[in-house]
């Protein structure tokens, strides 16, 4: 019974992690060091479209295949006046040799206390180890949250935020 206890306890903390953010929701601002070691304020793309997607790992197969979807597509959601900000826990050294190793044209961004992911309800907390979950938005020029995505498929994610995109865009 007390073995039952403890794990049910331990668990509190992952269900602590409000997705408390909605749609229409003003995004919460940040400050976080990119691979180039240079300060992204989201604030500084006041104006713009933002897809910002959060990923547990760099180098790891799904975040790979997610990140080289978006790099992939670049140039496209360009054309949709959109900029992609990736976020993890990983320091921007490992995010400067993951975007180098796979070309990687958009910041990578180092949230090593993990206060961005969890302001995003997008950490998992196991307590020693953080990691933050994939979730991706979609912030509007206004700075306002205009789709959330709680369960990501990396290999369809990219196509999905681009539909979107465009069917926001045409509102």
């Amino acid at each position: 019974m007390r073995f039952f206890i403890w794990s049910i306890l331990s668990f509190l903390p992952l269900l602590a992690q409000a997705n408390n953010l909605a749609v229409g929701d003003k995004a919460p601002d940040f400050k976080l060091i990119n691979q180039h070691e240079e300060t992204i304020s989201l604030s500084d793309y006041r104006g713009q479209w933002v897809v910002l997607y959060f990923y547990p790992k760099n180098d790891t197969p799904g975040c790979t295949t997610e990140a080289c979807s978006f790099r992939d597509n670049i140039n496209a959601l360009i054309a949709q006046q959109a900029v992609v900000l990736g976020v993890s826990v990983d320091n921007a050294e490992s995010h400067k040799a993951f975007a180098e190793k796979y070309n990687l044209p958009f910041s990578l961004l180092s949230d090593p206390k993990a206060e961005v992911a969890a302001n995003y309800g997008a950490l998992l907390n196991l307590g020693l180890i953080k990691f933050a979950k994939r979730h991706s938005f979609i912030i509007a020029p206004d700075g306002g949250i205009a789709k959330i995505y709680r369960d990501v498929n990396p290999d369809n994610h990219v196509r999905e935020v681009m539909a979107d995109l465009k069917a926001l865009q045409a509102n």
